[in-house]
């Protein structure tokens, strides 16, 4: 008798079909470009309870939250529980920005009854605070309540919040009398508090650039700065289980050391079950009638973690002064993720179709403009010619969805601009749409004939990051720099002037402990600046360091100094004055900016634009199109993207039908600019040549 194979059944991406019950994983199959987005978004829409997404790393995880929102719209509630961005028992800590998020998400987590969590797999294995953490140290501070300084700012540092003399990043808070400048975690802006008395009498949030005062709110809350206290009650804790933990003498540890001392030191998040009687997993945070669903890769990732955890382990267990935590205090291993994953309704993804359910979805074709073709648009037109349902075409920004149209108009293709996929998929009148929808890659169903075009199928791949929005200043990184310094080595303060760095000191102010930049001054006076405050110091770049002039401290030549400065600057800027007077009366060459062949072209540089990048490229086209003669100066290190911005602006020249040339300092570097101008204007009708001393004479007469 011949066993029947059953065929996988296929189903509409619309309408996922869900798992029965949590005896075994459903598996979903055929899924390529942004179709397991799409599923998952139809899934949470219909599932009543929290849908968990297991990605295999954090970019992954990253590109399905931006898809998630795109398909799920403003409906669907996304959360993301970042990974930490550091290696398996690292020396520094995570930055604050992911540490907000990550406490943000832990406290939304148990009252979530919808929506979709994203969580790398990395991140799944570790271990977490327990519940009772976010609980005890999270606060809600409203207008018109009783509020005593002194405790309020014990408690914040207790919740690992910084006392600062100027709040810039999250962590941070500010005492000036009777005004608390606080930046919350989980929070866009920091907020500033004014007491009346005891008394919590306005609260408003403001920019951390200006420090200017924006709206007022009647309440705000506050997350712990960390994923683990730092109160005196925890940190004799944290001294009694390093003792019972670790060997030998716990005063040789930096660790134990700078705990006790009531400080954070890079690192300490590898020593977090310490601080806690017993530590939890993200599954302790989440709904019991959690639906799991992970993504391909999710299993291959979750084995080559725990191998990187336990190579790290090896190479670093043997150092007396930072001994690790074994890995089952810090992580849990497969077997344990998968222990805690089957008592849940599951869904396995796959780009094969080896799947109790097919969907039926292809993968995105390429459909490149073609710069030097004689159709350039060809193989978009061919696609929509064949393509028998509805297409949208999703552009990563406004103006990039404007480009878009433009270049779609000149190769006769008329689009419809909408609000987004959820618009789209309503309106069946909708053929050709256009939406801003930042996807990576685009979606072909074949039933029902849908399509999503992603600007990477038109313009190839280009190489993305997350930006966070950061302050100007990185105050690890300042002192970095600073210990780069020779004791000795002089310095310039901008209130008290030049002096000689004598290094770092920790002193104990107003009850407050803290670390100093000692500045000696002529006649051995010395001047002690915060850490927060060193964006007041600069190295000296005068003379020889040896021969700097140092001032005084009190006696009025610095003042003097920059009372000349001052003088002389003012003579300069009349001179520049008359001098752009003049440039300004004579008439220029105002360049014409060819819209789609621009877009193009931008779209072909591999990688993202960085934002002062972006904002010197916009600078110098609106230069070119102006009719002004152009007098900009574009100042930047090496590899911070300057060549970037003369190639878009000798595209704009060339095409415009003018001849560019680019001067270089030496030899070598002409020919490396050479090189990177010929890769970029591949394809498109541009003579690029070389004039230098490598060329012979008749090739540079020619």
């Amino acid at each position: 008798m011949l066993a029947t194979v059953q065929a996988p059944k296929i189903s509409s991406p619309l309408q996922p079909v869900l798992p029965p019950d949590v005896r075994r994983p459903l598996s979903w199959g055929r899924l390529h470009g942004a179709s397991p987005a799409l599923l998952i978004a139809a899934t949470a829409a219909r599932y009543r309870g929290l849908v968990l997404a297991i990605a295999a790393d954090s970019q992954a995880a990253l590109r399905l939250e931006t898809e998630l929102r795109v398909f799920g719209g403003a409906d669907l509630d996304v959360l993301a529980f970042p990974d930490w961005e550091t290696l398996p028992y690292d020396l520094f800590s995570p930055h604050q920005d992911i540490v907000s998020r990550r406490l943000t998400t832990l406290y939304r987590l148990p009252q979530r009854r919808r929506g979709v969590l994203v969580v790398p797999v990395a991140t799944l294995m570790q271990r977490l605070a327990p519940r009772g953490y976010l609980d005890g140290y999270a606060l809600l501070l409203k207008v018109g309540e009783r509020l005593a300084l002194e405790p309020f700012r014990q408690r914040l540092e207790a919740a690992g919040y910084v006392c600062v003399s100027q709040v810039v990043e999250r962590g941070e808070f500010a005492v000036r009398g009777s005004i608390l400048d606080l930046f919350p975690m989980g929070t866009e802006r920091p907020y500033r508090i004014e007491l009346f008395d005891d008394e919590v009498e306005s609260i408003r949030d403001f920019d951390p650039d200006t420090q200017l005062s924006v709206t007022k709110v009647e309440h705000i809350d506050l997350l712990p700065a960390r994923e683990f206290p730092l109160d005196k009650e925890t940190v004799t804790r944290f001294r009694q289980a390093y003792r019972r933990q670790f060997e030998g003498d716990p005063q040789r540890g930096a660790i134990y050391r700078e705990v006790s001392a009531g400080h954070a030191p890079g690192g300490i998040e590898y020593y977090l079950p310490l601080f806690f009687e017993r530590t939890a997993t993200l599954f302790d945070y989440l709904p019991a009638n959690t639906l799991a669903i992970r993504l391909e890769g999710a299993d291959q990732a979750l084995a080559a973690f725990q191998d990187q955890i336990m190579e790290r382990y090896e190479q670093r267990r043997h150092d007396a002064e930072r001994p690790l935590l074994p890995p089952p205090l810090l992580f849990l291993d497969a077997a344990q993720v998968e222990s805690a994953l089957a008592g849940r309704l599951r869904i396995e993804l796959r780009e094969t179709e080896d799947a109790e359910f097919n969907y039926p979805t292809e993968p995105p074709p390429a459909l490149p403009f073609e710069p030097r073709a004689p159709q350039p648009g060809a193989a978009l037109q061919t696609f929509l010619a064949a393509f028998p349902g509805r297409v949208l075409m999703a552009a990563e920004s406004a103006g990039r969805r404007e480009a878009l149209l433009d270049t779609l108009r000149g190769h006769g293709l008329q689009a419809t601009v909408c609000e987004g996929w959820t618009e789209f998929l309503a309106r069946e009148d909708l053929r050709l749409a256009v939406a801003v929808a930042p996807l990576e890659q685009g979606l072909l169903l074949t039933e029902p004939p849908l399509a999503v075009i992603a600007e990477p199928q038109l313009y190839g791949e280009r190489v993305r990051q997350r930006r966070r929005r950061g302050p100007s200043r990185d105050p690890d990184a300042i002192i970095r720099n600073l210990t780069d310094l020779n004791p000795g080595a002089p310095v310039v303060h901008e209130e008290h002037g030049i002096g000689r760095y004598a290094g770092l000191e920790r002193l104990e102010v107003a009850g407050i402990d803290g670390e100093f930049v000692v500045v000696e001054y002529a006649g051995g006076d010395r001047l002690y600046v915060p850490v927060a405050s060193l964006h007041l110091l600069s190295r000296y770049t005068g003379a020889a360091p040896e021969n700097a002039p140092l001032h005084k401290l009190g006696s009025g030549q610095w003042e003097k100094a920059r009372r000349k400065a001052a003088e002389q600057v003012s003579d300069a800027a009349a001179e520049l004055l008359d001098l752009y007077a003049r440039r300004e009366a004579r008439p220029g060459h105002a360049f014409a900016l060819p819209e789609a062949d621009y877009a193009v072209f931008a779209a072909a540089f591999p990688f993202e634009e960085t934002p002062d990048q972006q904002v010197a490229i916009e600078a110098v086209i609106a230069d070119l199109r102006s009719g002004k003669p152009m007098d900009r100066v574009v100042c930047g290190d090496v590899g911070f993207g300057k060549t970037e911005v003369a190639m878009r602006a000798a595209f704009v020249a060339v095409q415009d039908g003018r001849q560019v040339a680019v001067l270089a300092p030496t030899t070598l570097l002409a020919q490396q600019h050479y090189q990177n101008f010929l890769d970029r204007f591949a394809d498109w009708p541009v003579r690029i040549e070389l004039l230098s001393r490598f060329r012979s004479a008749k090739q540079q007469t020619d």
